[in-house]
Order: C-alpha cells, then structure tokens, then sequence
C-alpha cells in the first residue's frame, strides 16, 4: 500500500497490524472495480470499490463506502484484519472453551456444594408431596 492521504499514524498502525497478524501484502490480491448504487458520475466512470483476498484462508472483502479509492483501500484491510483476527482467536477461545468446560466437568463438588444440593433436592421433593390428591375420610 502506498503513501495514501490517510495519514502516516493510520498507516503505521495498519501495518503494525497486519505483521502481528502475520499477513504479508503478497498474500493479499487487490482488484480495484466499479462501486455500485448512488453517486452519479463518479461511480460511474472511476472505480472506487476495493476488492481484496486474502489467498491463504480465502477470505474476500469488498468496500465501497466512501468516493475515494485510497479510503476505502484502508478500510478493506481494517476489515479483512478484524475478519482474520476473529478467526484466529475464535479458533484459540473456542479451544480454550472446551477445555475449560472438561475441567469443570471432572473437577470434584466440595463437601458444602453436594450438601447445598441435597438440601435442595430435599426441599424440592417435599413441595412435590404437598401435591398429592387429598384423601378422602370415610365415615
């Protein structure tokens, strides 16, 4: 990505991103295309709308909301960034649930807790016998 209007800072920390990320600029294909809806002669004839892929994971990313090409090139990628962010760290909390959850699962009740539920259960069962029919008396 070229020096964009953007600003240094903006670019900086974009790139900062992409490396913590581990995306290199050559895994990504950048196609510059027609926006489409409102916008008259500029959309018309320039083409504004970015498209990216990021070749590895396959994932696409199109923008077209602002008129200007280089600004909708910089939120391509935040886009494209926030996208495989999410994947990696939805793959390592995912994992992270599911060990968490086995732990939980094999992790013993303490003394208080299994008396706390039998009390429970015990006060339970004795507003189900509350229920039962009435008996009738016979004289």
């Amino acid at each position: 990505m070229s020096n964009t209007p953007l600003g240094l800072e903006k670019e900086k920390a974009l790139y900062e991103k992409m490396q913590r990320l581990g995306v290199r600029e050559e895994d990504i294909v950048e196609k510059f295309i027609r926006s489409q809806g409102p916008g008259g002669q500029n959309v018309n004839k320039v083409s504004t709308c970015v498209y990216l892929r990021h070749i590895p994971t396959g994932i696409e990313v199109k923008c077209q909301r602002e008129r200007s090409q280089a600004q909708n090139r910089y939120i391509a990628r935040q886009i494209l960034l926030k996208k495989l962010d999410s994947l990696i760290l939805g793959k390592l909390s995912q994992e992270r649930k599911r060990i968490e959850k086995i732990r939980r699962q094999k992790r013993r009740r303490s003394r208080r807790s299994k008396l706390k539920m039998l009390e429970a259960k015990h006060r339970h069962s004795e507003k189900k016998s509350l229920r039962t029919k009435v008996k009738e008396e016979s004289d």
